[in-house]
């Protein structure tokens, strides 16, 4: 019976090393751009992150915009037929709708020993657009506390514009949360006026507005409101890509306008497009490599058939002759994955100050490694298989 050795050394003999090297160096490659754009993505997801955890990053708020030429008597609702036709857009998976206050409202903080009151306006928008906690957004008419949600700008309007003026203390988001809050509810249609405490349950940068949950708008309305629902100003668009370029072309031919900032939105699309190029021509390499690797181990059974069709007449396993080319198939490819792991952390190394430097920072590095670690252990299989049919070709033809 051939030692593996030896039949290793036989089955070898017409291996050509350029056909193995280019082999590992495509795959080598297609591997390194794989795992380096997925870890660049998860180094760099710092600094275009929303942090608005409870408003997703492909929510838009739109409202219709007010020009010069037609500030008096413009039109800034939004009429039914408006709204379907926007919910038909290909880029529009729903919409949601803003509804108002429909009575007056201020509300009142007491803190350091000192108050402050002011008109403010209430919004609610469907509770599945809002990502809270259950119990820290609900509202029935029994409860005693109404939770809201409102803009971080006007905690800095407060902070630099109104307390530094007036002696009032600068408070923090963790600190405002624990300030006694009150809503004082004034209707019109006669019944008595109503204070509830409120608690803030979230700081946004997106919406710039006084949010309360949707259960206690449609309660408060039709207790204290005039009994008609006006139609929204604004709506929340729930997108597929909030840097799709129809969206804007979309907005500026129906003089729309998307509130907030939109430039984390659009770097966020832009990275996403990116990080997926990569990704595909990555891909596309290692594939490339795949059908290189098949070819050359092809071209060394080939030349072999002679050999393999003796050695299979003698006697030896058809396992024991497939098995040195699997060897040789995964020998190769895990060769590649270690240089390719190598060569990321070494660019990694390149970028992360700079990235740092952006509001980046360095993630962990296993999600690209198992990526790329996936990749390899399915061209194993995929060459294992073809290896396998050729090997029993090649005994079938014997």
């Amino acid at each position: 019976m051939l030692t593996h050795k030896l039949l290793r050394r036989l089955l070898y003999r017409n291996l050509s090393a350029a056909q193995l090297a280019g082999f590992v160096l495509s795959n080598l490659t297609g591997l390194a751009i794989v795992i380096l754009g997925i870890q660049f993505f998860m180094d760099g997801r710092p600094i275009w992150a929303d942090d608005d955890s409870f408003i997703r990053k492909d929510y838009l708020v739109v409202n219709k915009r007010i020009s010069a030429a037609n500030t008096l008597g413009a039109c800034t609702v939004f009429t039914p037929a408006q709204i379907e036709e926007l919910e038909s857009e290909p880029w529009v998976r729903r919409v949601g709708r803003f509804t108002s206050a429909d009575y007056r409202v201020y509300a009142s903080v007491n803190a350091s020993g000192r108050s402050m009151s002011t008109y403010m306006f209430l919004e609610s928008i469907p509770t599945s657009f809002i990502d809270v906690a259950g119990s820290d957004w609900t509202f029935s008419a029994s409860d005693k506390s109404v939770p809201i949600i409102i803009s971080k700008d006007y905690l800095s309007l407060y902070n630099f514009g109104f307390a530094s003026t007036v002696g009032m203390p600068a408070l923090s988001e963790s600190a405002i949360k624990s300030i006694p809050l009150t809503l004082s509810i004034r209707p019109d249609n006669g019944r008595p006026p109503l204070d509830m405490p409120a608690y803030i349950v979230g700081f946004s940068n997106r919406l710039n507005t006084i949010l309360v949950p949707e259960e206690f708008m449609a309660w408060s309305n039709a207790r204290y409101g005039s009994g008609s629902t006006p139609p929204p100003s604004r709506l929340i668009v729930d997108v597929n890509s909030p840097g799709d370029v129809r969206i804007k072309e979309y907005m500026e031919a129906n003089d729309l306008e998307i509130a907030g900032d939109k430039s984390g939105s659009q770097a966020s699309f832009l990275v996403n497009v990116i990080a997926g190029v990569a990704l595909a021509v990555g891909a596309l390499i290692t594939c490339l490599s795949f059908f290189i690797l098949l070819l050359s181990i092809s071209l060394l059974m080939q030349k072999n058939r002679q050999k393999i069709h003796s050695l299979i007449m003698l006697g030896v396993e058809l396992g024991s002759i497939s098995g040195v080319y699997i060897r040789l198939v995964a020998g190769v490819n895990i060769l590649a994955y270690i240089l390719a792991v190598i060569a990321m952390l070494a660019m990694r190394m390149q970028y992360l100050p700079s990235l740092r430097g952006m509001g980046g920072g360095a993630s962990t590095v296993w999600p690209s490694l198992l990526s790329g670690l996936m990749l390899m252990i399915v061209l194993i299989i995929f060459n294992v298989i073809a290896v396998n049919k050729k090997v029993r070709k090649a005994f079938l033809n014997s």
